[in-house]
This record gives C-alpha cells, sequence and structure tokens, in this order.
C-alpha cells in the first residue's frame, strides 16, 4: 500500500516531519494521517495543512510505501527510527533523513542534506544526488555513530563521513571531504572519487578503500605493504592499493587502502618493503 505526498507550497523554515514514517502511517486512514502534528519553524501545523496526501496505508510498516515527491530541501526528520517499509523521495530533501533507522529502506534521486543516516542501525538508504556532511555520524558529545545498516550515495558526500562509525557500509561513489572516518570504531567505508585529507583519523578499528585521491596520510599510520585487491561487503576490488594501519595516536588497528593508481605521491612508501 502507497501513501503519495506533495507539498502545498515552498517552505521557507525548517519542517520537522520526524513522523513521515511507514511506522507512524501504518493502520492509519489518509484523514487521520492529514492530522498528524508537525513543527513549521516554530509553528505547530498538520501534514494535510503542508502536503497534498492520498493513497492508502498498510496495516504494518513493511506493508507500507510513502512516496514523497517535490522540493523538501527544508524538510527534516523523514524516516526518523523506521525499523520497516519503504520510502521514496523524488526531489531534493533536509537534514537528518533516517536518523536512528532499524530497518526498511529509503531512496532519494536528488540530494540530501547533513546527517544522513546519523546514528542509524539497520535498513538501507540510497541517494543518486549528492549529500552534506556528518554521514552515518554520531551527534556532537555522543560517540556511537552508525552502528548498522548501509549507506550508498552515488554522488559526492561532505566531511567527516562515518564519524565514531561502530558497524555497516557507507558506499560512496562520488568524492568525499575531509576526515573520512574520524574516531571509527568499525564497519567499512568506500569511496570511489577523492578524498580531501585526514581520512582514518583518531580510528581504532574498521576500513576504509580510497580508490580515488587521497590528498595525504596521516603521520600516525604506518604502511604495511601493497594489496593486489581488497574486499568490500564481499565485493573483490581490484588494486592495487597502499595498506595503512592506524591510527598510532590512538593505538587503532584501523586499515586504510588507497588506490595506487590515482595517489603516485605515495609511492615513495615502496621504498620500506
Amino acid at each position: 500500500m502507497t501513501v503519495s505526498m506533495r507539498p502545498k507550497y515552498l517552505f521557507k523554515v525548517p519542517v520537522n516531519a520526524r513522523n513521515i514514517s511507514p511506522d507512524a502511517f501504518a493502520s492509519q486512514t489518509i484523514d487521520k494521517i492529514k492530522k498528524f502534528e508537525v513543527w513549521e519553524g516554530n509553528k505547530k501545523r498538520t501534514l494535510g495543512e503542508l502536503f497534498e496526501i492520498t493513497g492508502e496505508s498498510g496495516e504494518t510498516p513493511k506493508e507500507t510505501s510513502i512516496q514523497v515527491t517535490g522540493d523538501l530541501r527544508r524538510v527534516k526528520r523523514i524516516g526518523e527510527a523506521m525499523t520497516e517499509g519503504e520510502i521514496t523521495i523524488e526531489g531534493n530533501v533536509g537534514m537528518h533523513l533516517g536518523e536512528k533507522m532499524k530497518g526498511g529502506t529509503i531512496t532519494v534521486t536528488g540530494d540530501v542534506g547533513s546527517w544522513l543516516g546519523a546514528m542509524m542501525k539497520g535498513g538501507t538508504i540510497t541517494v543518486k544526488g549528492n549529500v552534506g556532511d556528518y554521514v552515518g555520524a554520531a551527534y556532537r558529545g555522543s560517540m556511537k555513530g552508525m552502528m548498522g545498516g548501509a549507506i550508498i550515495i552515488y554522488g559526492n558526500a561532505g566531511n567527516e563521513v562515518g564519524c565514531f562509525m561502530r558497524k555497516g557500509l557507507i558506499k560512496i561513489y562520488g568524492s568525499a571531504g575531509q576526515f573520512v572516518g574520524i574516531h571509527m570504531h568499525n564497519g567499512t567505508i568506500f569511496v570511489q572519487g577523492d578524498t580531501e585529507g585526514r581520512a582514518g583519523a583518531s580510528i581504532i578499528d574498521g576500513k576504509i578503500v580510497i580508490l580515488g585521491n587521497a590528498a595525504s596520510v596521516l603521520p600516525s599510520f604506518t604502511f604495511d605493504d601493497v594489496k593486489k585487491k581488497v574486499k568490500v561487503d564481499g565485493e573483490e576490488i581490484l588494486g592495487p592499493f597502499y595498506s595503512f594501519t592506524g591510527d598510532l595516536v590512538e593505538k587503532g588497528n584501523g586499515k586504510l587502502y588507497v588506490a595506487k593508481a590515482k595517489n603516485q605521491h605515495l609511492d615513495f612508501y615502496e621504498k620500506y618493503l
């Protein structure tokens, strides 16, 4: 069963829409869904005041699909803590998408704001466009970022991807900013494009694979070897790769693999073999 939604107008202030979720919509009539309360800036609204809503929800979250179409750049927290079901967003969407998500799928055809999948525990988020900072990260003051699930990004991502990541998979087919995998405790981050440096800062464990240019490797990493290939989520990625272990400042045992083809400025490490 699918519930279809479209904004009635262009939002000028943030809309806190955490109840746009299969868990909230399941077994509810469209009339009841329209009465769900949300905040538009500092004013309390109903979903029916902000969105055209049609269709029918399923009896359970797993049977409920939500399709949202339009400009949602100021709409945040869609899919928060969802456990099952499906959300499809055709357009751009704001911050905190899929925060604390536990299951189900979210698919976005456009761009997404910062804090995508923050502290998520399960499920899959797929983004066809670009994403802001702090993908799969922990909030300030917390030490538990992404704890499971998968985030797949076909565009670029910002800074601090996977900050305090504990488990799960992040795949970025574009490029990423600085501090990929900072404070990472476990899990896997794959970047097909370039990174802006400082990857793996303060990493404890886990795996970071960079196919594009890595501006530099922190001096607190040790060079191990040149690997012919690396596994990412069971798939073999052909190299060769420069292999590093760190972050030694944290007595870490994380692995950083950087493709040799796009990083000839690192070939001086080979003299240490």
